[in-house]
């Protein structure tokens, strides 16, 4: 008897410790990976109210109605995303990583330290992206930049 006593002891004793671990870590957020430039939708849990993102620089989300989130890749690296319902709990807590572009149409060229991204498809043209050498961006925006100043004044 006191051999059957003292296993029941260490299944309780198991249990016990089982769900203390469980309540006193919180679980491991999962990963929402997105791309660079490029939006991706997440389906939310119900009744949430508000979105919050750690790193506005790194992802950008916004709410649509049905539970759909558009998340976009602002920055390179890695935040957090938490929803919480109307009384402020926290549904969901998720890991937001921020990759960069790719694909068959992006060539990333090296000059020397300096790098610079060609969108190819079927002809490459520039493209700024993150990363790449600061005068090879700067004037790759002054002219998108230009060009849709342009494109908003209309003919002349």
């Amino acid at each position: 008897m006191p051999a059957v006593f003292g296993r029941r002891q260490r299944l309780v004793l198991a249990a016990l410790l089982s769900a203390t671990m469980l309540t006193a870590f919180p679980a491991v957020a999962d990963t929402f990976t997105v791309s660079l430039d490029q939006a991706q939708i997440m389906r939310l849990p119900e009744k949430v109210a508000t979105i919050v993102i750690g790193n506005p620089l790194i992802a950008d989300a916004t709410l649509q109605s049905g539970g759909i989130l558009v998340v976009t890749g602002k920055g390179y690296g890695a935040t957090n995303l938490l929803a919480m319902d109307r009384n402020g709990k926290i549904v969901m807590d998720t890991k937001v990583q921020v990759v960069g572009a790719t694909g068959a149409n992006l060539i990333v060229v090296y000059k020397g330290a300096a790098r610079e991204s060609y969108s190819c498809a079927p002809e490459c043209s520039p493209r700024a992206t993150l990363g790449d050498d600061n005068k090879y961006f700067s004037e790759t925006i002054g002219q998108s930049g230009a060009r849709a100043t342009q494109a908003q004044q209309g003919p002349k």
